[in-house]
């Protein structure tokens, strides 16, 4: 980390050191009062009522200069941002950092019309209201985007899109600050596989939008922000509420993906870091002798295991992010895709390496290590499963085999002359 660290702009590096401190001494340690704040499970409480705890780290990260921190920085620079955040489970919304809102803008920035942008990205970048991004549909295979089948149907007459669909999985619907919600559905099923989707801009508060239920990760509901089931049932949008026109859609979502994998591999990597020191505090913790010795002194192994695995991860990430940022996300999707395979995984292990260093302990509400492991083991499934990513970078490598064969083909040319003057 060093050696990439010190490359980056004086201006950024400053960055890194306020956001290093405010996440570390002031994010982390307001997370069990987060927790505590948050209504009961079972208590409607708990999807009404924003922890106030929250509205204090904003005020706070406003201050310090700590807001959209994707905005004006280069891949690798927010990159290293990125893992600082995913250290706290609160920095990335403390800083009006976090998913989806930040692909979200990101979206209606690059993508968005200029009223679209005003009356809906002004408030997001503002942290006055909060956004989902409604793709993942429960009846059919979703990690081909080209599956989803919510219709979006045109409406001449009274000029407006009507929508109807069943969607799950929707990070933020849970929120009562999301306001909007930008929808993937078919425009034209009759177009070519990649020109049927469209994305359109839904208010929440638009009739014959229905949350059904929150979805829960190994029995986590994340609240308040939720992951939600929601149906659409003839929801009705103006004709304006298209984002770069009808058959864009897959393209939209190709162009927000890319990024946002690379920031969610970051920001696990700021996870795993901090699930490794939560171990390396563990297994040193005289008061946690066995047969006379610091759990390190039996097997200092795991330790060194995570250590390698997460530099490792982190070079590829950035590797990526680098890409990115010379050639574009197109360019980089092979790296994109190794990243985004061996960064959840990585972090699973240095999680439950941890998670054994602490006993019974790992898996209890004690520490936050259990909740780690249920993200880091979703993320494997989000945004792209593994076997997508997997076949993705295979397909770039095989592209390689006809140049390989031609190169081992006059390597052989070359040995068959070289041996025949002996």
């Amino acid at each position: 980390m060093a050696s990439v660290f010190l490359s980056l702009r004086p201006a950024v590096q400053e960055l890194h050191r306020k956001l290093t401190d405010f996440v570390e001494y002031e994010c982390i340690p307001a997370e069990k009062v987060y927790q505590q704040q948050l209504g009961r499970v079972g208590d409607p409480q708990r999807w009404t009522v924003v922890p106030p705890v929250m509205a204090v780290l904003k005020t706070r990260a406003q201050q310090l200069g700590l807001w959209n921190l994707f905005r004006g920085l280069s891949g690798v620079e927010y990159g290293v941002l990125c893992e600082a955040l995913g250290r706290s489970l609160l920095a990335p919304e403390a800083t009006n950092s976090g998913a989806p809102d930040s692909g979200n803008m990101e979206l209606l920035a690059k993508y968005g019309a200029a009223p679209q942008q005003q009356q809906w990205l002004a408030p997001l970048l503002a942290g006055r209201v909060r956004s989902a991004f409604a793709m993942t549909e429960p009846l059919v295979a979703s990690a081909d985007a080209t599956n989803i089948e919510t219709r979006i149907a045109r409406d001449e007459q009274a000029r407006e899109y009507v929508i109807n669909g069943r969607k799950w999985w929707i990070s933020g619907a849970g929120d009562p600050r999301c306001k909007v919600f930008l929808v993937m559905g078919k425009t034209n099923p009759a177009a070519k596989k990649h020109l049927q989707q469209s994305v359109v801009i839904v208010p929440a508060d638009t009739p014959g939008i229905k949350v059904i239920r929150p979805m829960t990760i190994f029995g986590y509901d994340d609240a308040i922000h939720g992951h939600c089931e929601i149906t659409f049932t003839d929801v009705r949008v103006p004709f304006e509420n298209i984002v770069l026109g009808e058959g864009r859609g897959f393209e939209i979502v190709q162009g927000r993906l890319g990024p946002g994998r690379i920031h969610h591999c970051m920001r696990s990597i700021g996870l795993a870091e901090r699930a490794l020191e939560l171990h390396i505090a563990r297994a040193t913790d005289p008061s946690r002798k066995t047969f006379g010795k610091l759990i390190a002194e039996h097997n200092p192994n795991p330790i060194t295991e995570s250590r390698l695995e997460i530099d490792q991860a982190r070079l590829l990430v950035l590797k990526a992010a680098d890409m990115m940022d010379k050639y574009g996300a197109k360019a980089a999707l092979k790296e994109i895709g190794m990243a985004k395979i061996v960064v959840p995984q990585m972090a699973c292990r240095v999680i439950d390496r941890a998670i054994q260093a602490h006993g019974a302990a790992g898996v209890s509400q004690d520490f936050p290590l259990a909740y780690f492991y249920a993200m880091m083991r979703t993320l494997r499934i989000a945004d792209g499963p593994d076997e997508v990513h997997m076949k993705q970078v295979s397909v770039h490598e095989l592209k390689r085999s006809g140049a390989i064969r031609d190169k081992l083909a006059k390597q052989a040319e070359i040995e068959t002359k070289l041996l025949s003057k002996l």
